[in-house]
């Protein structure tokens, strides 16, 4: 696979989020607000890309046996940094995302990717994969938030987009609305595949029928 397949599958067709359905419990907690969204998606995808480049370049001295632990230790490094970071220059943001700072150590998106990709690759094509899972997750978490905000709230990124008087839809800010949206959009997503496979599967026989006239003609 390219490098540049390598980047764009995390975003749509091996979206954490919306395909692979990892990392469902943060991201239903925290899509309260867009705010929130993009801080864990930063924070995420950062700790994403500095943990797969130390497991890709550390991927020949890590010893089989204890792989998974080292991949842990690893990755809860950048995730004390990061938190750390976050606590120091963005107090707001880090009191709003609470524990789920801490829990990006044992998300099964970071150790899957280690796991699955880093560990088997070089530096550059593991940078690639972080970027993508990364970029995908945060654009899912967007998406996911954004609904939410909008109807639960009245408000995208804290500014009000409706008058007082429109009265908004609360339950899509508890956490019935985390699971009311997030289906939604996988039926969504599901409904635009199964019409993609549907007319790849027409064409597909189409071209066939036309094969078998062209050799009843030749004959």
């Amino acid at each position: 696979m390219g490098l540049g397949k390598e980047f764009s599958k995390g975003i749509l067709r091996e979206n954490p989020l919306f395909r692979l359905t990892l990392g469902m419990c943060p991201s239903l907690a925290i899509t309260t607000s867009v705010n929130n969204a993009l801080g864990m998606g930063v924070a995420f995808t950062s700790v994403l890309l500095a943990s797969n480049m130390a497991i890709s370049a550390l991927r020949k001295i890590i010893p089989e046996s204890i792989r998974i632990p080292c991949y842990i230790v690893i990755i809860a490094a950048f995730v004390t940094v990061t938190e750390m970071l976050m606590q120091a220059y963005m107090p707001e943001l880090f009191e709003s995302l609470g524990i789920f700072i801490p829990l990006i150590v044992v998300n099964c998106i970071i150790l899957g990717r280690a796991e699955a990709f880093a560990s088997k690759n070089t530096v550059l094509p593991s940078f690639l994969d972080g970027l993508g899972m990364g970029i995908g997750y945060t654009l899912a978490l967007v998406i996911v938030s954004t609904f939410r905000e909008v109807l639960g709230a009245g408000t995208f990124l804290g500014y009000p987009l409706f008058a007082d008087s429109v009265p908004s839809a609360l339950i899509m800010i508890l956490p019935p609305g985390g699971f009311i949206t997030l289906g939604c959009v996988l039926a969504f997503l599901n409904l635009m595949q199964n019409r993609k496979m549907a007319k790849r599967n027409r064409v597909t026989q189409l071209r066939m029928k036309q094969q078998a006239a062209q050799q009843i003609s030749s004959n």
